[in-house]
Order: structure tokens, then sequence, then C-alpha cells
């Protein structure tokens, strides 16, 4: 039985402490990608990782196995792309490096850094407009910032991403602001990418829209509790319907955190086939998804997915501030599948490469039995939210329409 929950001050991944969270995408000019980076605190964080799907595309993950060296990593990458798309983590690894923060190795450091990618490619209209070292440059950068947050950010100067400085509004469908809350907003202001004065984008404000007439293939970057059409979500599809971002947390009675954030881009439905309502919702805490109901039958009957991508791929991050050993993180991964595998269906299909890494901050004690099984439970639940979370705030586009704008009866009340 999984003990009474809350969600943490964002609902994201950033409740625990430690962790920052940067995403970078491009939107225009043949490109709708994107690349997310999960900072590890100084000295890292314990991980392992599970990958379910047979077409992962994936990067020191061998290095996670417990029997092997490194105990360590210093940060995540989730990348759009496809195998391409695994460079992103040059930028960051770049990045790391030129600030002293790596694996110690004579002459210098190494850093850890894994990856996983979805396939996105074409999802632009460019087969090969696909996220680079420079892309994961702006995304670390974006989770490394300090400075402070607005409620909305000034358009770049280069033509990138012009529809972004705009504030988020309270619509009810398409809109990333306009369903499921949680996550302060978390922006800044700077230079655009390109400019001479600049090392990284703009930052804008979070579930932001990425519509389809970005100006230029300009960068746009998120931070924090950022979700819905940003990072490596920004191409994402699920079942038919637009996937994304998404990100959740749980509080446990003793003051454990768990948390996790995932890219949806899954072959398989996301869908309760039943009634049609998001299947991850059910785990919802109180509050979290109350706002929505069962669809209209007639909207349920009329949804027929058209050209569902053959090849896709659902990544993700779970972690908890509780100190875990490289075999316990993989364990911790391994049971966030189980909540994959509730808020999607089918899941780890042959043309998924479905990828979950465990992290550990290792800034509260090592759990208890008991509090390790907890801690588990909690894990699946929070990655099936985090699931739902990215679909509800995804923006719909052409050939990929948001959930609520097929089933608009679905939202009962504003959340």
């Amino acid at each position: 039985m999984v003990p009474a929950m809350r969600a943490g001050a964002t609902n994201s991944l950033v409740d625990v402490a430690g962790l920052r969270v940067g995403h970078a995408r491009r939107v225009g000019h043949g490109f709708r990608t994107g690349t997310t980076v999960v900072l590890a605190p100084a000295g890292g964080a314990v991980a392992g990782v599970d990958v379910r799907g047979a077409a992962p595309g994936t990067r020191e993950t061998e290095l996670l196995d417990p029997r092997n060296l490194v105990e360590r990593v210093h940060a995540v990458v989730l990348s759009g792309g496809s195998a391409f798309g695994l460079s992103a983590a040059c930028g960051v690894m770049a990045r790391l490096a030129d600030a002293g923060v790596g694996f110690p190795v004579e002459g210098g450091v190494v850093p850890i850094v894994p990856a996983a990618v979805i396939f996105d490619l074409g999802r632009g209209g460019t087969f090969r407009a696909v996220p680079d070292a420079t892309l994961g440059t702006a995304a670390y950068d974006a989770a490394s910032t300090t400075a402070p947050a607005s409620t909305t950010a000034p358009a770049s100067t280069t033509g990138t991403d012009a529809a972004i400085g705009a504030p988020v509004t309270n619509a009810a469908t398409t809109s990333d602001a306009a369903v499921n809350g949680g996550g302060a907003a978390g922006v800044s202001g700077g230079a655009a990418l390109g400019s001479p004065a600049a090392a990284s984008p703009a930052l804008h404000p979070e579930r932001t829209p990425a519509p389809d007439g970005e100006a230029g293939a300009g960068v746009a970057c998120h931070r924090g509790a950022a979700r819905g059409s940003v990072g490596a979500g920004t191409g994402a599809m699920a079942g038919g319907l637009a996937g994304g971002t998404g990100t959740a947390s749980a509080a446990l009675p003793d003051g454990t955190t768990v948390a996790a954030l995932a890219i949806v881009n899954a072959v398989g439905s996301v869908l309760d086939p039943l009634d049609a309502t998001l299947a991850g919702a059910r785990y919802g805490l109180p509050g979290e998804f109350d706002h929505l109901g069962p669809p209209a039958p007639e909207e349920a009957r009329a949804w027929s997915p058209a050209n569902t991508p053959s090849f896709n791929t659902t990544i993700g991050v779970v972690a908890t501030d509780r100190t875990l050993t490289k075999a316990q993180c993989g364990k911790l991964a391994a049971v966030a599948h189980d909540g994959l595998a509730r808020a999607i269906r089918p899941a780890h299909t042959m043309t998924d490469g479905d990828t979950i890494f465990g992290l550990a901050t290792c800034t509260r004690p090592a759990p208890a039995h008991d509090t390790l099984q907890d801690l588990l439970a909690a894990a699946a639940d929070v990655f099936s939210r985090a699931v739902t979370d990215a679909v509800l705030s995804a923006t719909g586009r052409a050939g990929a329409p948001a959930y609520l704008d097929v089933f608009p009866s679905a939202l009962r009340s504003r959340p």
C-alpha cells in the first residue's frame, strides 16, 4: 500500500534537492525537436538505468551497471533526434569539463553524462534537422542559470522563437497553460543564441506553446518545472496525440521526495480503452487531475488516429533525495517502468526504446527496508503522473492534436 503523499513545491523533478533541469528546443525551418538536461548536484548523483524498449538509443548505460567502476553521474541528457541526437550530450560534457566537473583522471576530469533519445526525425519537415552539441549547451545553460524568475520574457532579438515572449494565458485547450496546474514560473531574460554577447538563449515561460510559426530555426530555452512542448518533448507524439515533456513529484510522510520527468513519445495509446480518459490520471494526487472526467462518448467514438508513427520511445528520469546504491537506483528505474506501462498501452514494443534513469542525490540517509518499499511504490505512481502531465501540457499541432482538442468535454472545470 502506498502511504499518503502530497506533491512537492513545484510538482516536478526539481523538488528533489540538488537537481536542476534545463530545456532547449528548435522549431521552424524544418526543425521540431529539442534537448533536456538534468544536472546533478555538486559531487554527482548515484545512478542506475533500466532499458525495456527493443529499439533504444542510449549512451553510457553500461557504465551504470553496479559491477562497473563509476558510482556517480554529473548529468543526464534526454533528447530528440534519434541516434543523431546523442551528440547533444557532447555540449553538456564540454560545459561540465570547462567547470572542472567530472570523474578525475590524470590531466583533468571526464564528465559522466548518460543519455537517451526519442525518435522524432522529420517532425518539423526535415529528416536531419536534429539536436547537436550546441543545443545541448543551451539546455545546460538553461539548467545552470541562477538568474531571477519572472512571468514573461522578451522576444529574441534574432528572430528566434518570436511568439514566446507573450505572457502565458489560461486558454481552454491548445495552450500549454490550460491544463494541470503546478510549477512556479521560471524565466529570465537573456540575449539570443548566436549574438556576440550571449552564452545561451533567452529563457521563456513554462508551458509556453511551441507554435508551428516560430520565426526561424531559433533556440528557445526553459528551466525548472517547465512542461509541455519543451526540450526533448518538442516533437513528441503519443498514440496520435501531441506528446511532450511531463513531470511530477511526491513527498512521503517521512519527508522523502520522489519525482519523475518523462518525455512521452509513445507508439502506444495513453488513453483508457473503455472511456478515453488518460490512463495515468487515476494515479494522480488529490486535486491534481480532478478537473478532468470521461469525455463524451461521441468524442471517444470519433477518435481515430491517423498515421501513427512506427518508431517512437518514452524516456525519462526518476529521482529521490534518499541515499541509494547503484543497484537500488537501477531498481528505482525498473519500478518506474511499471508506471510507464500503467499510463501507455502497449509499452516496451519492438519499435520503442523505452529507457528510464534512476538517480539518488543522497541528501537524506539510506532508507530502511519498509521505507525503500514505499519509495519504490511511489516511483511507479509518480512516473504515471508525469506521463499524464506530458500529454495534458503538450501543444497541439497539425497531425498531432492536443488531448483537449480531441476531447474538449473531458475538461470539467478549470485546474
